[in-house]
């Protein structure tokens, strides 16, 4: 795993792309990724149902490198804590669903997990702006968000470069995250706007080596950094 500082390219793999049955051997595969990205899905909040609290209890037990929950639910208010609690290094909920988005960052916050909110391809992000250091990541989907194996959107760029350039002005150590269609094509138009953590799925699990394919595409970020 390496250094969580601010100049080295984050490559976390979706476990939406690995082989459910075989996940302890999946989550071996990328040892030499920054943290693994499980994506909760409710089937409420976007259309498909994938884990749930016993099932990310148990990928936490089984995996070499940290937790990156991504949860695609409704009520995330009530929800979120308990992925926290699970031991979880980072949990993200979604800006869309959630009642009381800084007081929720504060609570995960205070359980030990780092907060992520996440925003849809829709969604403006200027609402953030003055609350970007209640934030320790800030997710910007590059697809809409319920699917794994979307096309890349190159038109969330801009949202995310305003991102980038607001942290900057602000001092702000904010992780900015891209989800979607991130392959060796795409991560350097998210990294030239300002992209440092990156959600990568078929890319890294559909290679014949996993973890050269991590060290590929954290060069390629690294290449075109903001």
């Amino acid at each position: 795993m390496r250094a969580h500082n601010g100049r080295v390219p984050r490559i976390n793999p979706s476990i939406l792309a690995a082989d459910f049955v075989n996940m302890e051997a999946e989550l071996a595969r990328i040892a030499g990724a920054d943290f693994v990205h499980v994506d909760v899905m409710d089937n409420h909040f976007v259309p498909n149902l994938t884990f749930g609290p016993q099932m990310v209890a148990r990928i936490q037990e089984t995996s070499p490198v940290p937790l990156d929950v991504h949860l695609m639910i409704d009520d995330p208010d009530r929800w979120a804590p308990a992925y926290a609690e699970l031991g979880a290094a980072s949990v993200t909920f979604h800006l869309e669903a959630a009642a009381s988005p800084v007081a929720l960052a504060r609570q995960l916050r205070a359980i030990g997990a780092r907060a992520g909110v996440a925003v849809k391809p829709g969604t403006p992000v200027e609402n953030l702006f003055d609350s970007l250091n209640e934030f320790d990541q800030i997710l910007v989907m590059t697809v809409e968000p319920g699917f794994g194996g979307q096309s890349f959107m190159p038109e969330t760029m801009p949202k995310l470069r305003a991102l980038a350039d607001e942290a900057k002005r602000r001092g702000s150590s904010v992780w900015l995250q891209v989800d979607g269609g991130i392959g060796e094509s795409t991560i350097a138009q998210a990294a030239e706007a300002g992209a440092d953590t990156f959600v990568a799925g078929s890319a890294v699990f559909g290679a014949d080596d996993p973890d050269r394919a991590i060290q590929s595409l954290r060069a390629s970020a690294a290449r075109h950094r903001h």
